[in-house]
């Protein structure tokens, strides 16, 4: 077994390794480069990548970054493709092609093909001299010096590489489509990231009762209202305008600090001028509101006036965290 020290330093090494390939890749942005981003961002078609082995992995996972952020593309495993599935690709669309080598036999074969129905080739390739890169329209170079580890045993440093020069093409493209947050949550509905983006208060507090009480009503009826709707805190109305809030730990302070609690009232324990939060506002920002206050709940506001409460546990059953 190793020792720490070992296993610490064949990490870093490694880590140091893909570093560089990936600082390296940098000179590789040339005007070449920006003629497939202003290429793909004209697009009329989709954009299908393709690849085989480690590569095909790393091109499916660009695909996804490029579909959710606004560039319409499709992933073909470059062996199917041979055998089927070439018809995923349309008359208009761009091929985007991973390899480290540019020489396997599956590339050998689908190249011509491709190049038969005239569609542009775009290659990401480690090999400026392979087949692929001699028949591509386009070549993004990402070869790298060595592997992440010695012996050059596995593909690492290298798909490394091809997966950020692929998300240095999606956040360009994105740039150029002034892609929004407000686009970002449309392809994100589902998830803790959609959901910050989308969830509106007004979501989440319907499903909660109002607790409400006047100013002058009694310890007895604030407690009685606040245990009804379960929600550890009543707002408290004057003529139908908020104008403070009761929460379990007020309860627990007016307990030390009112021995007589036969006469409390309403209006003696509330806090006034509480925090609030529109209905309209994202959940992400009640939750923001409710951290930066250390507060659990919020009274919520439709065009000014009282409409309900939110709580962290509607948020944390969310999971927009």
């Amino acid at each position: 077994m190793l020792s720490f020290e070992e296993i610490h330093d064949i990490a870093a090494q490694v880590i140091e390794n893909e570093a560089t390939a990936i600082r390296n890749l940098i000179p590789s942005l040339d005007e070449n480069f920006n003629k497939v981003v202003h290429l793909m961002h004209e697009n009329k078609g989709v954009t299908v990548f393709s690849g085989v082995g480690k590569s095909a992995i790393i091109a499916q996972k660009i695909a996804a970054t490029m579909n959710s952020t606004g560039t319409s593309s499709v992933f073909m495993h470059a062996a199917d493709a041979i055998h089927g599935d070439l018809g995923i690709i349309r008359e208009h669309d761009l091929v985007v092609i991973l390899s480290k080598s540019g020489e396997t036999p599956e590339i050998k074969v689908l190249v011509p093909l491709i190049k038969l129905r005239g569609n542009t080739i775009i290659a990401i390739v480690g090999n400026r001299n392979s087949f692929l890169a001699q028949q591509a329209d386009y070549v993004l170079d990402v070869t790298v010096n060595e592997e992440g580890i010695a012996g050059n045993l596995a593909p690492t440093s290298s798909t490394t590489a091809q997966l950020v020069m692929g998300d240095a093409l999606a956040i360009c493209l994105m740039k150029c489509r002034g892609f929004s947050t407000d686009d970002f949550a449309k392809f994100h509905p589902g998830g803790a990231l959609g959901k910050q983006l989308y969830l509106r208060v007004k979501d989440l507090y319907i499903n909660n009762e109002k607790p409400e009480v006047g100013p002058d009503d009694t310890l007895a009826q604030v407690i009685i209202e606040m245990t009804k709707k379960r929600l550890g805190a009543t707002a408290v109305l004057d003529q139908g305008h908020l104008v403070g809030i009761i929460t379990d730990g007020d309860l627990r302070r007016m307990l030390l600090q009112h021995p007589d609690i036969e006469h409390v009232k309403a209006s003696d324990i509330m806090t006034r001028n509480p925090k609030t939060i529109d209905e309209n506002d994202l959940v992400a920002d009640a939750l923001q509101k409710m951290r930066h206050n250390s507060i659990t709940q919020l009274p919520v506001l439709k065009d000014g006036s009282y409409v309900g409460v939110i709580h962290l546990h509607d948020i944390l059953k969310e999971g927009v965290l």
